[in-house]
This record gives C-alpha cells, sequence and structure tokens, in this order.
C-alpha cells in the first residue's frame, strides 16, 4: 500500500511547489542616476557604463534615503537599486530606492 501512496504524495508535493512559484520575478540592479524626468529614470551601472532609460510606473513604490519620496526628489549622481517587472506587456520601472552619492 505504501508503494502506492508514496510515489502520488511526491507527487501532489511537487505541484504545491510548482503552483506557489511566481510566475515571473522581477529583476533589481544597481547604477547611477544620469537623469530624472517625467515618468521616465535615465541611469547607468555603477561603474558608471551602460546608460539605459527606465519607463517608471505611475504606482511604483519610490523611497530616497529610506522614506517615501517621489520621483522628481531622485537626482543625477544619486545611487539607485531599480526594480523592474513587466505590466501589461510592457517593462516598466516598479521600485526605486535611492541614496544620495557618499551616503
Amino acid at each position: 500500500m505504501l508503494q502506492k501512496v508514496l510515489p502520488i504524495f511526491f507527487m501532489i508535493l511537487a505541484l504545491m511547489v510548482w503552483a506557489s512559484a511566481p510566475a515571473v520575478a522581477a529583476d533589481a540592479h544597481q547604477g547611477k542616476v544620469v537623469e530624472v524626468s517625467a515618468g521616465k529614470l535615465t541611469m547607468t551601472d555603477t561603474a558608471g557604463k551602460n546608460q539605459h532609460t527606465h519607463e517608471v510606473a505611475s504606482d511604483a513604490a519610490i523611497s530616497c534615503e529610506g522614506k517615501t519620496c517621489g520621483l522628481t526628489d531622485v537626482k543625477a549622481g544619486d545611487m539607485v537599486t531599480v526594480t523592474i517587472d513587466t505590466k501589461d506587456g510592457k517593462t516598466l520601472a516598479t521600485k526605486v530606492e535611492a541614496k544620495k552619492a557618499g551616503s
């Protein structure tokens, strides 16, 4: 009896683990702010290379030095951790954590 039940138990356990995993994980990376404009954040990597721009979601969680702030409070030169995710088929920054340069 145990030989019949054990494989079924493991199959159910594997399905539960698979179903609980997120479908698409968000991606976070760090860098330095070059420019901030209406709904957009231009940054480089931490070495100051690979400049790229992110469209920032209107409901993005933005923090400056650990406190809630707005995108306009993020300034050129700040170090940021940006989390990007796909929403409605668009890749957007959904979280921006800024720290002043040198802090």
